[in-house]
């Protein structure tokens, strides 16, 4: 019966997805929804976009093994990522005639800067778009009592998303986001309330989180400690920066008010409701605390649907898994769609110059598909990876490869195309680097080496030349004079 209510869901979403689909007539429609959306859409998409499969069924597990400091990527690094969006990216880009963030890298720096960061872009959403898959597969094979594999069940969520995204694209994405934020938020909150009056009161599950020291949040005060918190907080926070996900959802609003307000608003909501799910682990622990203690030694995802399954009535389950779905889904649709769109518009047409505006869209809903099967390819090889790290670790290769040329481009005038090249070059080699080496990466943080030396490489790449340049000034001009002649 439950995954009877389940399905119907999600029949559901894809008919209001496929309504949605009726608006898009060309690529501007498909990709930013013809830059109509208004503020309250953009504030549910980008939270809803956020919210995922990592923050219900990751985060709370992660911080009851640890505390606050161990879940400072995810979900705080990820809502300051979306107020620094709308603070500082989103004017800017916004009064730009732009169709992803990579036109950006091409206007700014030329067509090899747009390449290779339309390249790292793509490559980032794997790990995202798999843990959302990798969610999907465990929900169904939770919900059928194993009698649809983990592998079938990840089918079956891709093929639910697949059909409306590949149609409907940005406005589907944005309709959709929209119903599910509502179905998510008061699903969550129900379940909360519910579980907190079975463990006591919410304030007995409040004061066992703070007698096991669950809400310290900065680590010890040691030189080492202190460079890898701040290189985990920087991961999300600056790396989901240049995002073609974030920058459709800026693009994609009615005026520059609803772009820059969206975002803020937005990661504020992201950040407090993501306690939700931190307090609905905290109160398991005192509810099933033999089965909880079981699972934190074995796969601490279940934690949550074990909860809600063996210990709520069928009602709660059916809101609970409404919830869930929710949030895979919404997250998981947005990010389907923004690397095949950035796939077409800033890779495919430049050997295809020549593409019409129905031919492009035409290119970016196979583009849709052909991800889909290679994100479902890569979820199933990655099986047993935990989905809050695949995140997390998505995000490493656009902050060290993306986020300086980015930053540099829009706040420094003297940044230029060989700075930016030798920047992203530089940046991802001493990442892969650390990270490959032995023992590198355990002495110091792999995305925080890549990304000071992606810093280094643009300094030296825009000044060097330049200095270059004035040196031989002054001396063409030294020989020219009387005194250089003497």
């Amino acid at each position: 019966m439950l995954l009877a209510f389940v399905f119907l869901y999600l029949l559901v979403t894809i008919g209001i997805g496929l309504w949605a689909a009726k608006r898009v007539k060309n690529t501007a429609d498909y990709a930013i929804a013809g830059r109509h959306l208004p503020l309250i859409m953009i504030v549910t998409t980008t939270f809803a976009t956020w919210f995922g499969s990592e923050t219900v069924l990751g985060i709370g597990a992660k911080f009851v093994q640890g505390n606050l400091g161990t879940v400072v990527e995810d979900p705080f690094g990820a809502s300051f990522c979306l107020i620094f969006v709308g603070l500082f990216f989103a004017a800017k880009l916004y009064k730009q005639t732009l169709l992803t963030i990579s036109d950006y890298y091409r206007q700014r720096f030329g067509k090899s800067v747009e390449i290779l960061c339309s390249i790292i872009i793509m490559l980032s959403y794997l790990g995202w778009v798999a843990a959302q898959v990798t969610a999907l597969g465990l929900v169904f094979n939770i919900l059928s009592h194993g009698a649809i594999s983990f592998e079938w069940g990840m089918v079956i969520g891709v093929a639910s998303i697949l059909i409306y995204t590949l149609f409907g694209g940005m406005w589907s994405v944005a309709l959709t986001d929209f119903i599910q934020m509502i179905v998510l938020v008061v699903g969550l909150s129900i379940i909360a309330v519910m579980a907190g009056h079975m463990a006591g009161g919410a304030d007995k599950v409040i004061d066992y989180a703070q007698s096991k020291d669950m809400f310290r949040f900065f680590p010890e005060p040691n030189a080492k400690d202190m460079i890898f918190f701040f290189a985990a907080a920087i991961t999300m926070m600056l790396g989901s920066i240049p995002q073609q996900d974030v920058f459709q959802r800026v693009m994609s609003a009615k005026d520059i008010k609803a772009a820059t307000r969206g975002p803020v608003i937005g990661g504020i909501c992201y950040l407090l409701f993501a306690f939700v799910p931190m307090f609905l682990v905290v109160a398991a622990l005192i509810i099933m605390p033999e089965q909880t203690a079981e699972l934190l030694k074995g796969d601490t995802q279940k934690i949550l649907p074990t909860l809600v399954l063996e210990h709520m009535p069928f009602v709660a389950q059916v809101i609970f898994f409404g919830a869930l779905l929710s949030a895979i889904k919404s997250c998981a649709s947005a990010t389907l769609l923004a690397p095949s769109v950035t796939f077409i518009e800033n890779v495919y047409k430049h050997w295809n110059k020549h593409m019409s505006d129905q031919q492009t869209l035409k290119a970016m809903r196979i583009a849709v598909l052909v991800f889909s099967v290679m994100v479902l390819g890569y979820a199933m090889a990655s099986r047993g990876t935990k989905i809050y790290d695949m995140v997390s670790g998505a995000y490493q290769v656009t902050l060290v490869g993306a986020f300086v040329p980015l930053v540099f481009g829009l706040y420094w005038k003297r940044a230029t195309t060989q700075g930016a090249i030798a920047s992203i070059i530089l940046g991802v080699l001493v990442w892969l680097a650390v990270m490959l080496l032995p023992g590198w990466g355990e002495a110091f943080p792999q995305q925080l080496a890549g990304v000071l030396a992606s810093l280094t490489g643009m300094l030296i790449g825009s000044l060097a030349p330049q200095w270059i340049e004035n040196h031989r000034g002054h001396v063409h001009h030294f020989v020219g004079s009387p005194e250089g002649q003497a």
